[in-house]
């Protein structure tokens, strides 16, 4: 409510032009939800908010806004203008920026930036794309071996407003390589003339610039680290990574997860930026192929047709079956992508994820069939031979459904696909054919036979 408030109040001096009084309530915001505030807005209101923000505080709203309207900033604003906004911009969020730009956008702001700021803006586009070096800033705080405290502080309170961070000290040898780092808050309980080399953490992590953006993830997420290192491959230090961009990185990549699992292409756009054909294409290719494999069921259920003409019973229970079997091995393959994604589970552990799954199925399968034969019995007054044909038949394909849910996630990151591929989708559709299987083979035998 104060913040539905706060916005009428924003709307009212924005339209009686009171842009002093706008910009003090501005002023007060977090950068954030000015941002927030300003995705509302049409291009002519966008571009007199922005004017009248405070010159130090626009680079950084401009950071948090979405990439239409930082494209309809560029395209409203002059040279000069955008001179300034990059030059203010963390070099990490400038690359950001440049990325979602059209190459005649980025053409531009380049060619108005200075030379030292292009020439690190193209080292970082060169970068590949989802690598350690394309997340990477270069303004983090550097020290060497001669340094003592006193030296260190003195640094922080010279260029420390222009740092990324200044919670850990980063010191490097003659040749800049990486031989350590200090904790801010250990520098500030020691006597100003202590030597830095004397207190320094030995042991150091750190990632390469080539290196994925998920692996960069893992370490930060493992070691509970503040920022991470980034070295070129002879190991001499050329930025860091800082946790705000590793929390972009995991949602990425838990909604490329999600998306995969869904039978979904992943999409580069946020929802109502993506354009109809192109969600199309994203869901059409696994639907076809998911239509495709589901033949396999359709060639039981045509191949045992006589069954289902002699039990209406038979044909009702196979939704049943079919659904509570997608659902356990939706289940176990959920825990499988997530296990693996946090470096729980690995390949080595498949026989042990096997045997734990196969008693989990064969406890909730056990339940489902007896609460499944009970209701066939008393409820829908079925044959007892019938009933029992059908609450087997779930059994064994919770059972089966536990297995292939907790075994294919892992089979697909062995043979280097993403997990999630072989989740939720391609579980279901062979769990439906196998149910179906059992069923036919059992009524088969008991039911005609």
């Amino acid at each position: 409510m104060e913040w539905e408030k706060i916005k009428i109040r924003l709307d009212t001096l924005l339209s009686e032009g009171r842009h002093g009084l706008l910009r003090g309530a501005l002023m007060v915001l977090n950068p954030v939800d000015v941002a927030e505030y300003m995705q509302d807005l049409d291009a002519e209101k966008l571009l007199l908010l922005f004017r009248v923000l405070p010159k130090d505080m626009s680079a950084e709203v401009f950071s948090y806004m979405d990439g239409d309207q930082r494209e309809t900033l560029v395209n409203s604003i002059g040279d000069a203008e955008i001179t300034a906004l990059i030059n203010d911009m963390f070099v990490d969020d400038a690359v950001d920026f440049l990325e979602e730009l059209p190459a005649n956008a980025v053409k531009r702001v380049l060619k108005n930036t200075d030379p030292k700021t292009r020439a690190i803006i193209n080292q970082f586009l060169n970068y590949p794309d989802n690598s350690a070096g394309s997340l990477m800033t270069i303004e983090y705080c550097e020290v060497t071996k001669g340094m003592v405290v006193q030296d260190a502080l003195k640094a922080i309170r010279e260029t420390g407003v222009d740092k990324e961070t200044v919670y850990t000290l980063y010191m490097v040898d003659d040749q800049r390589h990486l031989i350590g780092y200090i904790p801010l808050h250990k520098a500030l309980l020691v006597d100003i003339d202590t030597p830095l080399y004397e207190m320094r953490e030995p042991g150091i992590i750190s990632v390469k610039t080539t290196d994925d953006q998920e692996l960069v993830a893992d370490l930060v997420r493992k070691y509970h680290l503040i920022s991470i290192p980034v070295v070129d491959g002879e190991g001499r230090m050329v930025g860091i990574i800082t946790s705000d961009d590793i929390m972009d990185v995991i949602e990425e990549e838990n909604t490329e997860d999600f998306e995969k699992m869904a039978a979904l292409a992943p999409a580069d756009e946020p929802y109502f930026r993506t354009s109809l054909l192109e969600m199309v294409w994203n869901r059409l290719p696994w639907l076809m192929i998911l239509m495709f494999t589901s033949i396999l069921s359709a060639a039981i259920v045509s191949k045992y047709e006589n069954l289902l003409a002699v039990s209406v019973l038979l044909s009702a229970s196979i939704p049943m079956l079919m659904d509570t079997g997608g659902n356990c091995g939706q289940q176990a393959s959920t825990l499988m992508v997530r296990g693996i994604a946090l470096g729980e589970i690995t390949f080595k552990d498949i026989f042990k994820v096997l045997w734990i799954e196969m008693r989990v199925g064969v406890i909730i399968g056990f339940v489902l069939a007896i609460v499944t034969y009970a209701r066939l019995l008393f409820i829908n007054h079925a044959n007892p031979t019938l009933a029992l044909v059908i609450s087997f038949s779930l059994f064994a394909t919770v059972v089966i459904a536990k297995s292939l849910g907790s075994v294919l996630p892992l089979l697909a990151s062995k043979a280097k696909f993403d997990p999630a591929l072989a989740a939720s989708p391609l579980i279901t559709t062979l769990v439906d054919a196998a149910s179906l299987l059992i069923l036919f083979s059992i009524a088969s035998r008991l039911v005609i036979g």
